[in-house]
């Protein structure tokens, strides 16, 4: 639950930017011409509450859901709507500590009217209209709870959100609600009250916050493994809801489900908006997970002339870890990837992990992890890496995480060309008129503003049947700081994109030096590119036809690596210079849709005749 002076300030940023645009004039004006304010007088036809900041006296309504968890307080409903379906009839009333009431009470609540901003208003999350320092007089208990409204695929838009208001710096705050125009809308115009969902596909596999995303759309960008594709910037998918339980843990377990798997029967509940992942359905019922028996994938081994490289996001791996993840990652190589010919590791973290002590070499990490790929059945992997400086690459604080490449000495040589560190940039020159590094492995251009706090380029020169082949692993900055599709702007600001537009703008020039010197050079870009396939940054990486996205091979529902609040999407790429043809690309789908995951990651794996 974040502090009272946390939330204070954010109801005061929201309130402040309110006022400036105009939208409390008047506030106290804003009740039922009786008198009597009822909640869909706090809840208005905007996003902000035209009562903001105000206090209110006995506004009645009957209690639907209580939390004693995390944010602690509860929703309750005016069982006698108005007859404007952009004003909710619900709203939450936070009390700070575990509350007093009921589900079923009919209660009459003073307090003041807030808008809070759960993650801040840096955060450009849409504000909750909620009531706080309340005053609670129980009237009755047991009564019938207002009926819920359901949410499904007829009532949910298709249109996902109104352009923003140029004149409020793109903010849709100001916009009165149009619930059968937009998604978006069509949800505000329900927070805080009864809502219900029947049997949905689950989009979005449990996680360790015990949530989990459904569909109530199952046509929606569908693919053949139940989940739901962001394939564009204009393709939320309106049909997504994120589900929890206010049903504490220690009396029923959270279910366990993967994408794929169906909620079945009635979940209802209160709709909240939280900082991640957005409108909310707190269920007091919650339905029955019905599993469909989504399996992990195995990709095909190589065949004889093929060359396989691949890329895996380990997701911080260090020798703290348990061996139980390195064996589980170990068979994944092994089984799932068929053992590539060269995998590039990302996330691979320093010898003790998170411990902030100077630590920079990766010794012990990589040989626990290349021991347990021998012992699952593998090859006996040899590897090649740069120690980043210290605290310098961004990631986990401490762990200076790092790319490494493996590679299978009985299929691929490496070419070392001594000198590579962590600051010295690798060069390329002509030699017996083919490409070659001056340092390999080597980084891509270290001391460039582009790589600030994030992690260098590592490349390596290979060498398959007497054929040279340029390998650069990347793991491009994050979507840190970009505000949600949730945003109260829309379209939403993504800030972290003009790093990782620089970042691929350097590989790319790179790539061209290798095509310079030697046109019919084989260069894979691989990683977690940390964006779309559609995106400015993949457009970078690609300009003038240096490298192609292998991942666009790819039928469009089978473009993903990645799930994240219930669309999957693609994060990690493999990207290949033209006289790459003719290959096979695999997105392996092994983590991404599971509750049980070794990885947040899917690996990816191409495999071509150089």
């Amino acid at each position: 639950m974040p502090a009272a002076s946390s939330r204070t300030t954010a109801v005061s940023a929201v309130v402040t930017a309110a006022l400036a645009a105009g939208l409390l004039t008047g506030a106290s004006s804003a009740a039922a011409a009786d008198g009597q304010v009822r909640i869909h007088d706090i809840q208005g036809a905007t996003r902000i509450s035209p009562l903001a900041g105000t206090q209110v006296t006995d506004v009645p309504g009957v209690v639907t859901g209580v939390r004693g968890y995390g944010s602690k307080g509860f929703w309750f409903q005016d069982p006698n709507p108005d007859a404007d379906r952009a004003t909710s009839e619900g709203v939450f009333v936070y009390t700070g500590s575990s509350p007093t009431v009921a589900v079923g009470d009919a209660v009459t609540v003073s307090g003041t009217v807030a808008e809070y901003v759960p993650g801040g208003a840096a955060s450009g999350n849409q504000s909750l209209t909620q009531l706080t320092k309340p005053t609670v007089a129980v009237v009755s208990s047991g009564n019938v709870l207002p009926a819920p409204v359901t949410v499904s695929e007829r009532s949910v838009p298709s249109r996902y959100a109104p352009a923003g208001d140029p004149a409020a710096g793109g903010s849709v705050n100001g916009l009165p609600l149009s619930p059968g125009r937009y998604a978006l809308d069509f949800y505000e115009s329900l927070e805080g009250m009864n809502v219900r969902v029947g049997s949905s596909r689950v989009v979005g596999a449990t996680d360790t916050h015990a949530e989990l995303w459904v569909t109530v759309k199952p046509h929606e960008n569908a693919n053949r493994r139940g989940g739901t594709v962001y394939g564009s910037y204009t393709s939320q998918n309106t049909g997504r809801l994120q589900i929890q339980s206010l049903v504490p843990l220690t009396e029923q377990p959270f279910p366990k489900a993967d994408v794929g798997d169906v909620l079945a029967g009635r979940t209802e509940g209160p709709l909240d908006f939280s900082q991640y992942g957005g409108y909310t359905l707190t269920a007091r019922t919650l339905g029955t997970v019905l599993d469909r028996g989504l399996r992990q994938e195995r990709t095909r081994a190589q065949r004889d002339g093929e060359l396989a490289v691949a890329t895996y996001n380990v997701e911080n791996l260090d020798p703290g870890d348990p061996q139980e993840k390195f064996d589980a990652l170990a068979a994944a190589v092994v089984n799932s990837l068929a053992s590539p010919d060269i995998l590039a590791l990302e996330e691979i973290q320093d010898d003790n992990g998170a411990t902030d002590d100077g630590t920079v070499s990766a010794e012990r990490t990589v040989r626990r992890f290349t021991e347990a790929i021998a012992a699952a059945g593998g090859p006996a992997y040899d590897w090649r890496s740069i120690a980043p400086q210290d605290k310098k690459d961004g990631g986990e604080p401490g762990g200076n995480i790092r790319q490494v490449f493996l590679f299978n000495p009985e299929r691929v040589s490496f070419t070392d060309r001594a000198g590579g560190d962590a600051t010295t940039a690798t060069e390329v020159v002509r030699e017996r008129g083919r490409a070659a590094l001056t340092h390999s492995p080597g980084r891509i251009d270290p001391a460039a503003a582009a790589w600030t706090d994030s992690r260098k380029p590592l490349v390596g020169e290979f060498a398959f049947r007497g054929r040279p082949v340029f390998v650069v692993a990347n793991h491009f900055a994050s979507k840190g700081g970009d505000e949600s599709i949730l945003s109260h702007h829309q379209p939403p600001t993504r800030s972290s994109e003009v790093q990782r537009l620089a970042q691929a703008t350097s590989v790319n020039t790179f790539v061209k030096k290798l095509l310079s010197a030697d046109k019919r050079a084989d260069v894979l870009v691989v990683g977690d590119i940390n964006d779309f396939e559609f995106s400015g940054t993949t457009g970078a990486l690609t300009a003038g036809g240096a490298l192609y996205p292998a991942v666009k091979s790819l039928p469009r529902s089978e473009r993903y690596s990645y799930v994240f609040q219930g669309n999957t999407q693609v994060l990690d790429q493999i990207l290949t210079s033209p006289s790459i043809r003719g290959f096979d690309y695999d997105s392996v789908h092994i983590n991404a849709e599971f509750a049980d995951q070794n990885s947040d990651h899917d690996p990816q794996v191409l495999r071509f005749r150089p």
